[in-house]
């Protein structure tokens, strides 16, 4: 199947686990992302306001304080929701300039590395290691998952967000795509920044094979009201999934 302007961006579905692979060979481009630096500290600012979402997803099943790491932080609006709770927390982005924004504004240290090429040299371990929206950007899922595993206390947990491809408006998107309806929107020189796109029978398969359990998992939306049915109807636009580790 195709995408972009021209349809000369190829990607794939799994016959067997269901994972959406994108053809990188014409390039990846992860800058349409980049946000301007927001301070974690205005509640009412919509990336603000789903960090949350996050945080009050996870601590239900936290049972004590410890040590967690958000990697990809964004602004660190969750890790400073933890450090309210009385977590240490650390941080890791690939930009510079957004590390040095949060330490500079909240004080938290933030480690600047592509997590993929990331040695926990120190050997610093996590009761909670966070990926919001990250996991889909990295182009090898399973070293992605082995890193988590080797910042992971034994029985520690991750907390994942991606797209989930089994939503509603994720099939009305590609069945546009794939007539061409909907390619036009996009420039000539536009790339993908999604490596691999997950549903939660792909991203069951990718747990067994790295040595993780689900514990929870749902979709959701930032509406409250529509959450309630996404509860019983999995069909949001965004999952939610936490795991534990178990060497």
């Amino acid at each position: 199947m195709s995408d972009g302007r021209n349809r000369d961006l190829h990607y794939y579905r799994c016959r067997h686990c269901a994972l959406w692979n994108y053809d990188l060979s014409l390039g990846l481009d992860q800058t349409q992302y980049t946000e301007r630096y927001v301070s974690p500290l205005d509640p009412d600012h919509k990336s603000n306001k789903d960090v949350a979402q996050s945080w009050r997803f996870l601590k239900p099943h936290l049972a004590e304080t410890g040590r967690i790491m958000d990697i990809g932080c964004g602004n660190a609006c969750l890790l400073h929701l933890a450090r309210e709770a009385g977590w240490q927390v650390q941080g890791m982005e690939l930009s510079a300039s957004a590390a040095e924004a949060i330490r500079r504004d909240q004080g938290i240290d933030v480690t600047v590395a592509n997590f993929l090429e990331y040695e926990n040299a120190e050997g610093q371990c996590y009761d909670v290691v966070v990926l919001r929206h990250v996991l889909e950007h990295l182009p090898d899922s399973v070293l992605a998952m082995q890193k988590i595993a080797a910042l992971l206390k034994p029985g520690g947990l991750a907390l994942l967000e991606f797209p989930n491809t089994r939503s509603f408006s994720y099939a009305l998107k590609r069945f546009l795509k794939n007539r061409g309806l909907r390619n036009r929107k996009y420039s000539d020189a536009w790339r993908p920044g999604h490596c691999n796109e997950f549903c939660r029978q792909s991203f069951e398969v990718l747990l067994q094979k790295t040595g993780f359990e689900l514990v929870v998992w749902q979709t959701y939306s930032s509406k409250p009201l529509a959450d309630a049915f996404y509860r019983l109807f999995p069909v949001a636009s965004k999952a939610r999934a936490l795991v534990r580790y178990r060497p």
